[in-house]
């Protein structure tokens, strides 16, 4: 549901930069209201950057953005949108959190753009509400069973009352495009995409994850619907004999198919699209190897161990110390404890 959002002259908007935020994300948000500003001839939007301590805060590209306050008692906002990015979790300490329930509690809406969500998700300012999140972070939290009271969808990004979320990339671009049609008008909306030659405006219907035939460079439909059905069975992976009778096609046929617009058999597809997930659920969540493997549909963490290490050249095992070092890392340098 849509929430109704009173005419003003002048809207002001909060941007909660977390370590590792995404720029382009970020950019994508921000950008459409310096537009707005700009084509308008009069300031519609006034924006504050903020971070947890007031000092300038690094994006996972390495470059440092400068702020203009620590978390603080802010003006009241008319928005204040959290931007995530890569090691979201390590940033939801306890005092961030703290400080996302203290605007709720003055009614302020909240967003959050890429794997900001986490931080509202965290904070217990999601429950009840539809959201979005990246889409590579979807998958683990249900996987993980993480935030319960939290309805995660695959939408671009999602408008539910007071609650405005998007996921990466440059979809924040369309959810302020939007934000800026219903305040302003669809007129200079439309004239904002014009500038950043963005042919079209993309709404709430619209889903993440491009199409697979964009994907993967081809548009064969038989293609497209075997690599639909690999994806939606990824615990309990389908032979390749059901594969090409679904798509009724022959085995040989489907090789060849695969051959030619993937260049790669199959079953090694498949298995590379299951060891991918397997390593999104080893980076994002604590489920234990060997509930991994199973939900990656291997056999047996022997079998799921050889494979990976085949693959990434390093163990499960390895993958998670790895992240669990970097994290621990990011908690000291922050004087926080992993995880948040």
């Amino acid at each position: 549901m849509e929430a109704p959002i009173p005419a003003k002259d002048h809207y002001d908007i909060g941007f909660l930069l977390l370590p590792g935020f995404s720029q382009l994300a970020f950019s994508s948000a921000l950008e459409p209201l310096r537009m707005a500003n700009h084509l308008a001839d009069r300031p519609l939007y006034t924006w504050h950057l903020v971070s947890r301590d007031g000092t300038a805060v690094t994006a996972s590209s390495g470059l440092a953005t400068a702020v203009d306050q620590a978390l603080a008692p802010m003006p009241q906002l008319d928005l204040l949108l959290v931007c995530g990015g890569v090691d979201v979790q390590a940033h939801c300490d306890r005092a961030t959190l703290d400080w996302l329930r203290r605007l709720a509690e003055r009614h302020i809406p909240l967003g959050a753009v890429c794997t900001g969500g986490y931080a509202l998700a965290s904070a217990g300012l999601l429950d009840g509400y539809r959201c979005t999140l990246h889409w590579e972070h979807i998958g683990s939290l249900h996987e993980a069973r993480r935030f319960p009271a939290v309805t995660f969808t695959s939408q671009l990004f999602v408008m539910d009352r007071d609650r405005y979320t998007c996921s990466g990339g440059i979809a924040p671009l369309d959810m302020m495009l939007n934000l800026v049609s219903r305040q302003q008008g669809l007129a200079l909306a439309e004239a904002i995409a014009e500038e950043f030659i963005h042919e079209r405006i993309r709404g709430v219907g619209d889903r993440q994850r491009s199409p697979l035939r964009v994907r993967l460079g081809h548009s064969h439909p038989k293609l497209e619907e075997v690599a639909t059905l690999m994806e939606a069975n990824l615990q309990e992976p389908l032979a390749l004999n059901e594969l090409a009778d679904y798509a009724g096609l022959s085995r040989r046929q489907l090789e060849r198919l695969f051959q030619r617009y993937v260049s790669c058999p199959p079953l090694k597809y498949y298995l590379e699209l299951r060891l991918a997930r397997a390593r999104l659920l080893l980076l994002q969540t604590r489920m234990p190897i060997t509930e991994v493997a199973l939900a990656c549909g291997f056999v047996s963490p022997t079998h799921f161990t050889k494979c990976y290490h085949d693959h990434f050249g390093h163990s499960p095992s390895t993958e998670r110390k790895r992240r669990h070092d970097r994290m621990a890392e990011l908690a000291a340098s922050e004087g926080t404890s992993p995880g948040g």
